[in-house]
């Protein structure tokens, strides 16, 4: 591989494609067990718990998880730096391990919520938070440089690998922890759909331990069924069941753990947004948000940012990704944020998206405010919304299109005083412009959108 094609590895989350090919092979799997074991032994000198530095390996429940797992380890254990495996744990569960155990970083292998075939690699710091984009790019290099290829240390320097029999145990005390002591579940009935992942066995055992009737589904992974029509991108099936079986609410994992759906009892989806305006504004009120400020993207509905600006909070936007809505968290000080597609970042108990601890806040505030789930989550309005795409065949710069920045200019003029917005930009992956536009008159922005999209299709449409 020339040194042309690096930087074509790591993507907006860790490593991720197709698994059993190119960059998520055994073969490269195996380079970036050399380099990361190479860059986490040379960044801290010593080890953080004495004795070989340690690197811990977690992961969901994909069939290729066995091979990228032992690819990896046996980079690391070449560079004379000791593994920890942990077997299948939610990405959270990876990250708060990692911390506990005192290990140098720690590794998860995951594709999150795509189908089984794919797989990915993401890194975690000794703090649990993921790794800045500057370590990255210099295990990068040493993917493709060649550079280490001499450093082999050979008898007793050779690291070693064990498996941590306890790191479920630990996780699931972690994740209850940061449930009030003196408050239990007793008397709520809460259906379970796991999505054949990570969360099999976390999620529904902290239910159950803190006194919840657990209905699980998506609990019988065989390493080809993880997020198959089940879990939070396939919601419907648990709002079903929610219905069923007269459940208080429902929960929805993605493969990996770090996301949540969830469904009140009447089978409504909650999504993000919801969990944010419930939990934000029961936060302000108990004045535990800190700096009064919610952290979220671009992609969040303009009613969550009204309904915390009444409150007396505010609201801070970043591009869309988590990782966005982390940095931000990081640099302002702020303790809690999100995306509407259910990553929750409540930081005073996590130092990354955790649907297991997400929902747990959730519960407390049900159980404090003794609320049903549906009335918590009329504390806000959802604004009207409408989402549409173009298909074009260059992406030639907004302001360059004729006329176009007008249109939105007075779209959002019309919109923007009652709180709406405008937002227009092209896909990253597709060919594709996107229009999303906001507001409290439906009719508007359907008049809006379709004068905006036919004047880019007029233009540069396929």
């Amino acid at each position: 591989m020339g040194m042309s094609s690096w930087k074509k590895i790591f993507g907006t989350d860790g490593v991720r494609g197709t698994a059993n090919i190119e960059p998520v092979t055994a073969e490269t799997a195996l380079r970036l067990g050399r380099a990361a074991g190479h860059v986490f032994k040379n960044l801290q000198h010593s080890s953080r718990a004495r004795g070989k530095h340690k690197i811990v390996i977690g992961k969901d429940t994909r069939l290729s998880g066995y091979m990228l797992e032992n690819a990896l380890s046996s980079g690391i254990l070449s560079m004379g730096v000791d593994v920890l495996f942990i077997g299948p744990l939610p990405t959270p569960g990876v990250a708060y391990v990692t911390r506990s155990l005192r290990a140098d970083a720690g590794i998860v292998i995951t594709a999150s919520h795509n189908p089984y075939a794919d797989n990915g690699i993401k890194f975690f710091r000794p703090d649990g938070y993921k790794l800045d984009d500057n370590i990255e790019r210099q295990i990068e290099e040493l993917v493709f440089s060649g550079e280490i290829e001499n450093i082999r240390p050979t008898a007793d320097e050779i690291g070693k690998a064990v498996r941590i029999d306890d790191a479920l145990g630990r996780y699931i005390e972690f994740a209850k922890a940061s449930f009030p002591k003196g408050l239990t579940l007793e008397g709520m009935r809460i259906v379970v759909d796991c999505a054949h992942g990570a969360t099999y066995k976390s999620t529904p055992c902290v239910l159950r331990e803190l006194g919840a009737e657990v209905i699980v589904f998506g609990n019988q992974p065989d390493g080809k069924n993880i997020n198959k029509e089940c879990g939070s991108m396939h919601p419907q099936s648990m709002c079903q069941k929610v219905f069923e079986y007269r459940a208080d609410l429902g929960i929805a994992h993605d493969g990996d753990g770090d996301r949540v759906l969830m469904c009140d009892e009447t089978g409504t989806l909650i999504d993000g947004d919801d969990v944010m305006a419930i939990a934000g504004l029961h936060m302000l009120e108990q004045r535990t948000l800190r700096q009064n400020t919610l952290v979220t993207t671009i992609m969040s509905n303009a009613g969550l940012e009204t309904a915390i600006t009444q409150a007396g909070g505010r609201v801070i936007r970043t591009p869309v990704g988590d990782k966005h809505v982390i940095e931000e968290m990081l640099r302002g000080g702020y303790n809690f944020g999100g995306e509407q597609s259910g990553h929750l970042i409540f930081g005073d108990h996590c130092t990354t998206g955790d649907g297991l601890i997400a929902a747990l806040q959730v519960l407390q505030t049900m159980k404090t405010k003794q609320q049903p789930l549906s009335k918590l989550a009329r504390c806000w309005i959802r604004f009207p919304q409408i989402v549409s795409n173009v298909r074009v065949r260059e992406k030639r710069p907004i302001d360059q299109l004729d006329g176009v920045a007008q249109l939105v200019a007075q779209a959002e003029a019309e919109v923007q005083p009652s709180g709406g917005r405008v937002l227009l930009r092209y896909s990253g992956t597709e060919p594709k412009a996107r229009l999303m536009i906001e507001g409290r008159d439906a009719a508007a922005l359907e008049r809006w959108s379709k004068l905006i999209c036919d004047a880019i299709k007029k233009q540069i449409g396929a």
